[in-house]
């Protein structure tokens, strides 16, 4: 272990595979676990316990995160160190009773719901005993760079018969107001410069509170409340994953008319057909989608539109895949993920007729995935020449020397690519004016407007 952290109840190595909402989860159990006497490992080797926060949305992603597990296990077996392992997140949520006997390397499983119990769980695998209760911060969250994700809600209530969100996570549930208020004001005065707000359905937030809850009561008054939170500070907010169904009329203006609110839309529809929509559990057609995104640019200029679109859902035609294809170009999304159907476990789609063999599945879905690099790469060269505010996330050393990484108001955070600008007297958190002078993919070139 080294000297700096071998006065501390022991060193705590985290790995965060899948979403941002996992990011989200292992920031709040590092800020517990720091807060109770434990300090962070920054390298496998110099930790007592190793924490993996798991993803399991996908057959891959459960298979990635085991992997991880394993290969944790196996340089504990091989090293000098009793190095405990602590598996968190979707897959004990979603395998929980199955795990122990699978994967007896591991000293500890939580679940998504227990893992505001880190300490406990750590303190046991550590053989740590406690006169006093830890202290418990009030606001669970570190601050390492000027973007921040912020969780509004958790769980799903809309069964889509391809996701196992709803088994995993569970039920929707909102996180109440002043829970989100106090975690956005302590984020933005420790110097976050960016709060991304994100839940598996952000559009729905505020549905299940009863008539005594009392503040915002939907996502537009959540909006409009957390730009005034933040005021006077300069800040950006940006809402990701919403459903076409969550875009009323009062969260349109509140996008529209709330200047700390970006134009910046991300509404994952996963196709246009109808009929695979039904088969999906979904609402919309293609007619309707159309309307919405019509009227979302006519009244919001300058929207930015991110979606995305489920390749190969069983018994999708191929005239029905050309049709989402056609929907795309016509629409011309700035930023589209593209994902091949994956039959995951316990799903409704996992046994439906017609699914797709693997290599009608890969060609379709190479077919869209270069489609969508053709749209993205396209807008993004088109703030060429233009010039915008830029977020500075970080100072990279390339080849030609020192260069600052940023991120403008249409690239969301770790998403949409880059914007690379010449080493300045700017420094990591600042927000400059930048003009584009290149792009090359996803990314930008720009030099600083003094």
């Amino acid at each position: 272990m080294s000297e700096n952290i071998t006065d501390s109840l022991g060193a705590i190595y985290f790995i965060t595979l899948g979403c941002a909402k996992n990011e989200v989860d292992t920031d709040r159990m590092r800020s517990l676990l720091l807060s109770a006497g434990y300090e962070e490992a920054y390298d496998v080797e110099d930790a007592d316990v190793a924490i993996v926060n798991t993803c399991s949305f996908l057959a891959s992603a459960t298979e990635e995160s085991v992997e991880a597990t394993l290969a944790l296990a196996e340089e504990a077996a091989t090293g000098v160190r009793n190095l405990k392992i602590v598996m968190c997140g979707c897959v004990p949520s979603r395998y929980g009773e199955d795990l122990p006997s699978e994967l007896p390397e591991v000293a500890a499983f939580v679940r998504t719901d227990e893992e505001d119990g880190i300490v406990a769980v750590v303190d046991r695998v550590l053989g740590c005993e406690r006169v006093e209760a830890p202290l418990v911060p009030q606001v669970k969250r570190t601050v390492e760079s000027a973007v921040a994700y912020v969780k509004i809600s958790d769980g799903c209530d809309r069964f889509c018969s391809f996701c196992a969100i709803p088994y995993i996570r569970g039920r929707y549930h909102s996180r109440p107001w002043e829970e989100i208020k106090a975690e956005v004001c302590d984020l933005v005065a420790a110097g976050v410069r960016e709060i991304v707000l994100i839940g598996q359905d952000t559009g729905i937030w505020g549905e299940d509170f009863d008539e005594s809850v009392s503040g915002p009561g939907n996502l537009a008054q959540l909006l409009v409340a957390v730009a005034h939170a933040v005021r006077p500070e300069r800040v950006w907010l940006r809402v990701l994953y919403l459903q076409p169904e969550g875009m009323t009329d009062e969260l349109i203006a509140a996008i529209r008319d709330t200047p700390e609110v970006l134009p910046y839309i991300d509404i994952p529809i996963q196709h246009c057909s109808a009929r695979v929509l039904k088969a999906m559990n979904r609402s919309g057609s293609e007619d309707e989608l159309d309307a919405l995104f019509q009227r979302l640019r006519r009244e919001i200029p300058g929207m930015i539109i991110r979606t995305t679109y489920l390749v190969a859902f069983p018994g999708e035609t191929y005239e029905e895949h050309e049709q989402m294809l056609a929907f795309m170009d016509r629409t011309g999304f700035d930023y589209t993920s593209v994902f091949a159907f994956s039959p995951e476990e316990g799903t409704r789609a996992e046994k439906m007729d017609g699914q797709i063999d693997d290599v009608e599945k890969l060609e379709r879905t190479q077919a869209a995935m270069d489609l969508a690099e053709s749209l993205g790469f396209a807008a993004t060269a088109a703030h060429v020449g233009e010039r915008a505010e830029v977020i500075v996330d970080g100072i990279e050393e390339t080849d030609e020397g020192v260069e600052l990484i940023g991120h403008a108001w249409f690239q969301a955070p770790d998403s949409d690519g880059a914007v690379h600008l010449d080493a300045t007297e700017a420094t990591v958190g600042d927000i400059v004016e930048v003009e584009f002078t290149d792009s090359f993919c996803y990314e930008l070139v720009g030099h600083v407007v003094e």
